[in-house]
Order: C-alpha cells, then sequence, then structure tokens
C-alpha cells in the first residue's frame, strides 16, 4: 500500500502487552487509530492516537454501540488500493488503508460463565464491530494483517522490523482470525440455545438438533495409547474449574495420553469424598480408595488394597498433600507416575521433589479449585463417524430413596461402608463390584463380561480382608450366584440398583447367607 501512511486500527478489550507492541507500531512510523476504553489506555501510556470519530467525522452513538461500523472504517479494512474501482473509491472518500488490525472480542464466554450473570449483562457482552473489522480485515488478508491475540505480537513484530507482514503470516493471522470468530459466534448461539430451554426441560441438559465442541490445543503428547499413534491434549476455552484442563503441572517430566486418562478419572473419584480421602489409579480404574479422619492414613489404605497393582500408579487427593502424606508416599518400593491434589505443602513438595528414586520423573499436578461445580454438562465419547453424547453421570445420590430390602438391617459400621462404596463403584468399569471394609477399598472386579466374573476377581483381590466387608456393584445382581460368591468372601451387606426380574432370588439369597441388602434404584455403568 505505497503512497499511503502506515496505519493500525487498535481496539480491544485484553490489554495485555499492549502497550509495548503499540510503542514500537509507533516507532515504525505507524500512526494509530483508536476507540473508547482502548484509546484511553494508550493515551493514558504516552501514545499518540487518533480517535476513529474524528477520522470518520461521525461520533460514537448509542453509548458505544455504534463507532467502528462506519464505511471510513471499513472501506479502510476492505479497500484494494491497486484496483482502479477500489483506489478511486478511495480517494473520492477520503479513506486511508489501515495495514493492520488488532482487535479481539468482548468477553461473552467469560461474561456467561459467571454466577447469576443476567440475560441483559450477556446482550451488552455480545461484541458486533470487532467480529466485523475481523471479519473485513481477514477477508482482505492480501493487504491487511488482522492481530487477535497478544500471542502474535512477537512474530508481527519480527516481520515488521524488516519490512512489511509477508503473505503467508497475514494468511495465516486471517485464519486464526476466523477461527476465533466462529468460536465467539458459537458461544452465543450456545447461551441462546440454553436460555431458550423450555422451563419443563431445564432440570436436565437439552440435546440440540446439532451438536459441536470448541477446544483448543493444550499440549502436545509424545505419543498416545501407544507409540505409533500420534496425540495431542485439547481443552475447553476457558477451562472450567475443577478439572484436568484448568489444572497446573508443577513438577516432573511430561505427562503421557494414558497419565491424563488416569488423571481425569482419579480427579473425578477423589471429588466424591468429603472427609480426607485418596485414590490409586491404573488403567482408568481404581485398585484402591480410602477416607480417613487424615491424608496419610487415607493414603495408607487405599495404597494397601492393591500394592501390586499400586506400583507406578496415579494418585489423587482431596487436600493439600501435607508432610506426613509425603514420606508414606516415599516408603521404598513405591512407584507413582502422577499426583493431582489441592495443593502441597512447602514441606511436602520438597521431600516428593529431592527424596523418593522417581523424584525427577513424578508428575505433581495442582486443582485448586477442586470442590468447585465444574459446570461440565455433557460426557463425549467418539465412535467411527460420529460422537455419543449424554448427560454426566454427576447426579447426587438420593439416600431418603434407599430401601432395605433385606431382613437384616446394615449396621451403622456397614452403612458407612455401603455409602462409601457405592460412591466408588460408580468410577470402576462394568462389569463393576467393589469390596470395602472401614472405608478403605480391598478388592475390585473391573470390566468383566460377567458380574459373577468380577465378584471371583473382587475375593481373589481382598482375600481374608473381606470378611465383615461390605459389596457395592454398579448394576444389578442378575443372578444369585454374585451374592453367593460374596458370601463365600465373608461379604455380610450388599449395595445395588436392583430392577432384575430376579431381585426375589438374590433377596432371598441375602436372606439365607445374613447379608444385609440396599437397593439404590439408579445404576452406575461404566464403559
Amino acid at each position: 500500500m505505497s503512497g499511503f501512511p502506515r496505519r493500525a486500527l487498535v481496539s480491544v478489550s485484553d490489554k495485555t502487552g499492549l502497550v509495548p507492541f503499540v510503542q514500537r507500531l509507533v516507532e515504525l512510523k505507524f500512526e494509530i487509530v483508536s476507540t473508547g476504553g482502548t484509546k484511553r489506555h494508550l493515551a493514558d501510556n504516552g501514545i499518540p492516537v487518533l480517535d476513529v470519530a474524528d477520522y470518520t467525522g461521525f461520533p460514537e452513538i448509542m453509548d458505544g454501540r455504534v463507532k467502528t461500523l462506519h464505511p471510513k472504517v471499513h472501506g479502510g479494512l476492505l479497500g484494494r488500493p491497486d484496483l482502479p474501482e477500489d483506489a478511486a473509491a478511495i480517494q473520492a472518500h477520503g479513506i486511508i488503508p489501515f495495514e493492520l488490525v488488532v482487535v479481539n472480542l468482548y468477553p461473552f464466554q467469560q461474561t456467561v460463565a459467571k454466577p447469576g450473570v443476567t440475560l441483559a449483562e450477556a446482550i451488552e457482552n455480545i461484541d458486533i464491530g470487532g467480529p466485523s473489522m475481523i471479519r473485513s480485515a481477514s477477508k482482505n488478508h492480501a493487504y491487511v494483517g488482522v492481530i487477535t491475540h497478544h500471542s502474535q505480537f512477537a512474530q508481527v513484530l519480527a516481520e515488521l522490523e524488516v519490512g512489511k507482514l509477508t503473505l503467508e503470516l497475514r494468511r495465516k493471522l486471517a485464519g486464526a482470525a476466523f477461527e476465533m470468530t466462529a468460536q465467539y459466534d458459537r458461544a452465543i448461539a450456545d447461551y441462546f440455545d440454553k436460555i431458550n430451554t423450555p422451563a419443563e426441560t431445564a432440570t436436565a441438559p437439552r440435546l440440540p438438533p446439532e451438536f459441536s465442541i470448541r477446544l483448543q490445543r493444550k499440549q502436545e503428547l509424545r505419543y498416545g495409547e501407544n507409540p505409533h499413534q500420534s496425540a495431542a491434549f485439547y481443552v475447553e476455552s476457558p477451562a472450567p474449574v475443577a478439572t484436568l484442563a484448568a489444572s497446573e503441572q508443577l513438577h516432573g517430566k511430561e505427562l503421557s495420553y494414558n497419565n491424563l486418562l488416569d488423571l481425569d478419572s482419579a480427579l473425578s473419584l477423589v471429588r466424591e469424598f468429603s472427609d480426607p480421602a485418596a485414590v490409586v489409579l491404573k488403567h482408568n480404574n481404581p485398585c484402591g480408595a480410602a477416607v480417613a479422619s487424615n491424608l496419610a492414613e487415607a493414603f495408607r489404605n487405599a495404597y494397601a488394597g492393591d500394592p501390586v497393582s499400586a506400583f507406578g500408579s496415579i494418585l489423587g487427593f482431596n487436600r493439600e498433600v501435607d508432610a506426613a502424606t509425603a514420606e508414606e508416599l516415599c516408603v521404598p518400593d513405591r512407584f507413582v507416575e502422577a499426583i493431582i491434589a489441592p495443593g502441597y505443602s512447602a514441606e511436602a513438595f520438597q521431600i516428593l521433589t529431592t527424596k523418593p528414586k522417581w523424584k525427577a520423573n513424578v508428575r505433581l499436578l495442582h486443582c485448586p479449585t477442586l470442590t468447585s461445580s465444574r459446570g461440565v454438562e455433557f460426557d463425549y465419547r467418539r465412535v467411527t463417524g460420529g460422537l455419543l453424547v449424554q448427560e454426566r453421570d454427576e447426579v447426587p445420590s438420593v439416600e431418603s430413596e434407599w430401601k432395605v430390602v433385606s431382613q437384616r438391617q446394615p449396621t451403622v459400621a456397614e452403612w458407612i461402608d455401603l455409602k462409601f462404596g457405592w460412591r466408588v463403584s460408580k468410577h470402576v468399569k462394568s462389569n463393576a463390584i467393589v469390596f470395602v471394609k472401614g472405608g478403605m477399598v480391598v478388592g475390585v472386579g473391573a470390566g468383566q463380561m460377567s458380574r459373577l466374573d468380577s465378584c471371583h476377581m473382587a475375593a481373589y483381590k481382598a482375600g481374608e480382608r473381606s470378611r465383615g466387608g461390605s459389596v457395592a456393584s454398579d448394576a444389578f445382581f442378575p443372578f444369585r450366584d454374585g451374592i453367593d460368591e460374596s458370601a463365600k468372601a465373608g461379604i455380610t451387606a450388599a449395595i445395588e440398583p436392583g430392577g432384575s426380574k430376579r431381585d426375589d432370588e438374590v433377596i432371598a439369597a441375602c436372606n439365607e447367607h445374613g447379608i444385609a441388602l440396599v437397593f439404590t434404584g439408579r445404576r452406575h455403568f461404566r464403559h
């Protein structure tokens, strides 16, 4: 665009890194055109700025809703000076083409994510002028560079230092800009779809006729489940609190695909408990879990649930890891792949990163808002050519609806274990059988084709520890054989959804063995 002054249009909500970037543009002989809060921010930092209203000759109106929607603005963005017709219009209307546009948008997604946000607040955070400028500049990227995120500043300046932006970079910036506006529009459409849901279905998320997911790549992974598979970790933006996506890695080597799967499962399980809790995950199943009066004891009991399987495991805690717990973790012959917790005391962090043999490798992750609502409505499962979408299985159990259907009532201790085991069983792959005793898991049968096989496996893992314990089953016992097998292992109480055609046979078996049986009325399959 030779023959015209270098001009940049700047209008942003997120002002991260803006002042030094624009200061350098001024040094490179750019004239800066801006408006509203951005203009004041730049002027307050000593940067000369031309107000959009002074350029267009038309003032901001309607409380700032109309300020950049003007032909002299969009003519400067869309004009092609080397085409005779465009050049004539530029000259006739006193338009000066923009070489750069620096624009990001009102924080709509962050606004609607706040608790109690009103419809009026949401609507006022729908940006109109910003997307219009971005789209105009992106369409005309053969002439205009469009910058939509502060992470692009360095690369843009690197090219401007030696001349103009290359067509390759302008095309790349345009692609990123169109992606941003697409995500922004999708977020607005999703919000309106949500608020337009009829009141009678508001208690359950409505599944829309079309479905889209907005994700950003957080990190590339060395490989997927196996070395020959490439992989990456993509997250929602902004990442919902109390999720793996929002966690921070504080120490250790790079996370793997399998680590991330297990960490997510550990986080989901350990959130179930209010008492100090520890969980041990292996191959996406809990092989140990426990609650206790303190975290160190909870970890000892969780690890003791299946110490063979616990080697090379993923751990989850629902309290800050203290020094006593860290010392337990560092007992010789214990090897841990990764830990996720709300935090680590300074002493615990020092112990975990200096004391054990695996000190340099263990991944320590921080998820500070562990007990906050995650705000994640749906669960997704990819199938070939499509996507299965369902409401997440996070609806709290209604214990007032549980029924004791056996002749014998559970004891106080059995009730405690039944409630604990029921929460754990929800996070075990079906067919899930969990043996518990004294607030700890002593045996797990997971992912078997028959529930009886899962009972055999749990009994084998538990050994003599299951005597006087309780069993939790994620779905009903289809036959009495699962109860008979549990009785052989010394189980004295059971909890399951009920609903089988043979419930009477199962109840009869419990009565024969003196087992207290509770029906919850809710299944927790996890395939």
